[in-house]
C-alpha cells in the first residue's frame, strides 16, 4: 500500500511542476496586449467563425441550439461552433490551447474551482466593463469572485450545480428505511442497502467511486475540517487536523462498506450504474435526472421510483456540499474579441439561462432561480445550496486539480490505506503546489 501511494504522490508532484510551468507560460502570453492579430487591443473582424468550448453533457441540447441560432441571427455572416470537451484532463488542454494565438477557442467553459488560476495567469480577457450589462448584482456572487483577480473580473458565472442525493424509493421501502435526517443515519442507511441487496455484487448502498473527491470533501467540511487555509499569503493543507481526519474516516467507511463502485473509478456518468440497477443512493447534480429520464440513453421506467433529498449534516441541517458549476470566459488570445463577447452575452441572457434552469441547473442569474420549479428536485436543489461551499480561493487551486492530488488521495483511502498518513502526504503536496 505504501509503495503504490508513493507512486501516486510522485505522479502528483510531477504534475505540480508541469502545472506551474504552464501557468507561467500562460502569464507570459497573457501579458501581450496584442499586435493587430488578436487580443484585447483589437476587437477582431466583423464576421468570423466562433468556437465555443462546452464541457461534458451538462449543457442541454436545447441551450446549445439556442446559442448557435441566436448568435448567427444577431451576427449575420458569422457562424458559431460548439466543441464539447471532457472534464477529465481539461486543465491540461486549456493550458495548451489558450497559450496559442492560432489554436485557441474563442469562448471557454471552465470549472468554478479552476477559474482563479487561469484568471491570475492572464489567460482570459478582462470582462469588468461588461459586467453590469451581463447581469451585474444579479449574477451569482461567489462565482463572480471565483472568476476575479486583483479587482477585475475575467470569468463570469455560467451555472451552479449543487449536488443532492438520489435514492430508490422502492429499495428504501423494501429495507424498511426512512429518509435519513443526520449524517450518521445516512451512513447507516447506505450500509443497510448494501447488505439488503447482495446482487449484483457491485451494488452500492451509496455509489462512491474512489476518485470522487467532490463528494468526499463534504464529509470533511461536515466534521468541521477544511481542505486548505491561508495565513499571511501562505497556504497550509488542513487534512491532517482531527476534524478532517474524522470526515476522511467516514469517507473510507462508506467507500469500503457501502459502495460497490470501482475503487479507482470517477464520478462521471452516474446514470449508467443507476440505470443498471446497481445503485441505492448517489449524490449527483440535478441535471442527472434528465439523463435518467432520457428515453434513448436513460431509464425512464425508473423515474417514478426516484426520490431525492439534501444530504443531511451531523446537526440535521443540509451538509456543506461542494457547490459545483462553471464560469465562462473569453480567451485573451482569441482574434475575435467582440464576437466572443456577443456569445457570452447570449449565454447569460434570460432566454438561455431559462433553458438551463428548466433542465435542473441553477442559473447564473439569481432572479431566475424560481424557474427551477417547486417539485422535489427543485426543493432538494435549494436545500443543498443553502449550506454549500467552494474550494479554497487560491490562485493556484487549478494546479491541485491538474495534479490530481485529491483523486489519488481518495483512491488510496478507498483501497484501505492509512488515513492519517495519506492526509499528511496530500497536505504536503498541496502546500508545495499552492505556494509555488
Amino acid at each position: 500500500m505504501r509503495t503504490s501511494h508513493t507512486r501516486s504522490l510522485r505522479r502528483s508532484l510531477a504534475g505540480i511542476s508541469t502545472a506551474a510551468l504552464v501557468v507561467l507560460s500562460l502569464a507570459a502570453c497573457g501579458s501581450d496586449d496584442g499586435d493587430g492579430e488578436g487580443g484585447e487591443a483589437d476587437g477582431g473582424p466583423a464576421t468570423a467563425d466562433i468556437r465555443v468550448w462546452l464541457n461534458g453533457a451538462d449543457t442541454p441540447q436545447a441551450a446549445r441550439d439556442y446559442l448557435k441560432t441566436e448568435f448567427e441571427k444577431e451576427n449575420p455572416g458569422s457562424t458559431l461552433t460548439i466543441e464539447e470537451q471532457q472534464w477529465e484532463g481539461l486543465v491540461e488542454r486549456l493550458t495548451t490551447t489558450l497559450s496559442s494565438k492560432t489554436e485557441t477557442p474563442d469562448v471557454v467553459e471552465i470549472g468554478n474551482t479552476q477559474a482563479a488560476t487561469f484568471a491570475a495567469a492572464g489567460a482570459f480577457s478582462d470582462l469588468s466593463d461588461q459586467l453590469d450589462e451581463l447581469g451585474g448584482d444579479d449574477l451569482l456572487p461567489g462565482f463572480v469572485d471565483a472568476g476575479s483577480y486583483e479587482g477585475k473580473t475575467y470569468a463570469v458565472p455560467y451555472y451552479a450545480g449543487g449536488k443532492y442525493v438520489f435514492y430508490r424509493k422502492d429499495l428504501f421501502d423494501k429495507a424498511g428505511l426512512a429518509v435519513p435526517t443526520t449524517t450518521q443515519e445516512f451512513v447507516d442507511a447506505a450500509a443497510t442497502l448494501k447488505e439488503d441487496n447482495p446482487k449484483p455484487a457491485n451494488f452500492s448502498g451509496f455509489w462512491f467511486p474512489g476518485q470522487d473527491w467532490r463528494n468526499a470533501v463534504t464529509f470533511v467540511w461536515n466534521a468541521g475540517g477544511e481542505i486548505a487555509t491561508e495565513d499571511g499569503g501562505s497556504w497550509s493543507g488542513q487534512l491532517e487536523t482531527a476534524e478532517s481526519q474524522e470526515g476522511l474516516q467516514q469517507v473510507q467507511d462508506l467507500m469500503q462498506q457501502a459502495s460497490g463502485a470501482a475503487k479507482d473509478g470517477n464520478e462521471t456518468d452516474p446514470q449508467i450504474p443507476f440505470c443498471a440497477g446497481e445503485v441505492g443512493m448517489m449524490s449527483a447534480p440535478g441535471w442527472v435526472n434528465g439523463l435518467i429520464e432520457d428515453a434513448e440513453a436513460g431509464c425512464p421506467e425508473l423515474a417514478d421510483k426516484i426520490g431525492v433529498f439534501a444530504l443531511p449534516g451531523s446537526d440535521g441541517q443540509p451538509a456543506p456540499v461542494l457547490l459545483g458549476g462553471s464560469n465562462i470566459a473569453v480567451a485573451k488570445n482569441s482574434p475575435n474579441q467582440d464576437l466572443a463577447d456577443e456569445a457570452v452575452a447570449i449565454m447569460l441572457s434570460d432566454g438561455y439561462q431559462t433553458i438551463l434552469a428548466e433542465n435542473g441547473l441553477t442559473p447564473a442569474r439569481t432572479s431566475l432561480a424560481d424557474l427551477l420549479g417547486d417539485d422535489q428536485f427543485a426543493t432538494a436543489t435549494i436545500a443543498a445550496a443553502s449550506n454549500a461551499k467552494l474550494t479554497p480561493a487560491a490562485p493556484g487551486w487549478a494546479k491541485v486539480e491538474g495534479a490530481r492530488i485529491l483523486e489519488d488521495l481518495f483512491v488510496e483511502i478507498a483501497n484501505g490505506g492509512d488515513v492519517a498518513e495519506l492526509a499528511k502526504e496530500a497536505d504536503d503536496a498541496m502546500e508545495e503546489q499552492l505556494n509555488s
